[in-house]
């Protein structure tokens, strides 16, 4: 079927904000005392809500989701990161020629509203996107559907013509969970390897690679 909408994932995918997300992880880790883990294990979270890293990370320190995301955000904003994360290599280029050539497009993170906002103004790239969910803007996060279904109901868009893309293996579980097309990218935080295992509809090694997909 026709791909006529596009659902991207943000962290990853349009931005590098790996390094900016680490530090920052690492900061809260440390000011709350919390047992050490390394780079890799932090960046397997990437992508995840934060209420729902301790559980992942720290599964024998019960009961401080909040208080850990509390603390990374107080720390985020302390350092202004919004101004230190970059655009992967022509994103920006290549979300502008698909909103001339009339492709609608959205964004389904599992960041805060307020922080992804902040992402999308600070890189003007507020006005090519309809639809922006984040994740407190859902009660299911990845890889449950509802972020993608939330954003075809609201939209009108049907899931089978719409393309959901990411760099995790939840982002493609959580297109293909809604009934969507999927396609994989290599550069952000997860091997091919990986997202080769939840068999996503198309893989590309670069972000402007999805005009190919798109005119296949």
């Amino acid at each position: 079927m026709e791909i006529k909408h596009i659902i991207f994932d943000f962290d990853g995918t349009l931005m590098d904000t790996a390094p900016v997300i680490l530090a920052t992880m690492a900061a809260t880790i440390k000011e709350m005392g919390l047992p050490e883990r390394n780079v890799e294990q932090c960046r397997a979270t990437i992508g995840m809500r934060l209420e729902d890293i301790p559980a992942e990370l720290f599964p024998e320190v019960p009961d401080i989701s909040k208080e850990y995301a509390a603390t990374y955000r107080r720390l985020f904003t302390q350092e202004n990161k919004p101004s230190i994360a970059q655009p992967f290599p022509g994103v920006i280029e290549t979300l502008r020629k698909l909103h001339s050539l009339g492709y609608p497009m959205a964004v389904a993170s599992s960041r805060n509203h307020k922080s992804l906002q902040e992402f999308t103004d600070n890189f003007g790239l507020a006005d090519l996107f309809c639809m922006l969910i984040a994740g407190d803007d859902v009660k299911e996060a990845k890889p449950a559907p509802e972020p993608v279904l939330t954003v075809c109901r609201e939209m009108g868009w049907t899931a089978a013509e719409t393309l959901v893309v990411g760099d995790a293996t939840y982002d493609i579980l959580m297109g293909r969970n809604a009934g969507c097309p999927t396609c994989a990218v290599t550069y952000g935080n997860q091997s091919r390897n990986q997202l080769l295992s939840v068999s996503p509809d198309h893989i590309i090694d670069r972000f402007p690679d999805l005009l190919t997909v798109l005119n296949d």
